[in-house]
């Protein structure tokens, strides 16, 4: 619904604002959101990339940083003239990536809990039988005999220790029935 005639009021300029602020801050929240927590907390915003980077000890070109020699030239001939390292000033940033950079990576990929109860269950009942397990009323999904095998496979391939474990507990179950 269009607005009625002479309603519209035009804006006045804000004296009272303050400019350079409010510029300062629209950059800032303009700058794109670095996702590392340990640099994000060490980065100071009034000093430039370069500098940023310097003072943690991280390189802004990997090619620069460690460049490569040329084949052609034979080292005795050059005289190597190291450049001035820059001073790090936050060592903590390097060393935080470095701790979290050796940790061991996480398994992302488990089985189900209903997987796992199901492979269990036939293996406890059927033993290394496939036709059997084919035919028993909780092989719900009516899987074969080939299915059922890959199943327990990919089950021994994802938990080997808890696979090994429950066989060993199996095979002590079935010496104190004899």
């Amino acid at each position: 619904m269009p607005k009625a005639k002479g309603k519209t009021r035009r804006q006045k300029f804000g004296y009272n604002v303050n400019r350079k602020r409010l510029n300062r801050n629209a950059r800032r929240k303009a700058a794109p959101r670095i996702e590392c927590s340990h640099i994000r907390h060490a980065w100071d915003h009034a000093k430039s990339v370069r500098q940023n980077l310097a003072e943690m000890g991280l390189a802004v070109d990997p090619n620069k940083a460690v460049p490569l020699r040329k084949r052609k030239v034979k080292a005795m001939d050059i005289d190597v003239e190291e450049r001035p390292k820059e001073l790090v000033r936050k060592p903590y940033v390097l060393n935080d990536l470095e701790a979290e950079a050796s940790l061991p990576e996480k398994k992302g990929n488990t089985l189900s809990r209903d997987l796992i109860d199901y492979v269990r269950y036939m293996v406890e009942n059927h033993g290394e039988d496939y036709k059997a397990m084919a035919r028993d009323e909780k092989n719900y999904y009516q899987d074969t005999p080939k299915q059922i095998r890959n199943k327990i496979n990919v089950y021994k391939r994802f938990y080997p220790v808890e696979w090994q474990a429950f066989i060993d507990s199996l095979q002590k179950n079935k010496m104190e029935v004899e």
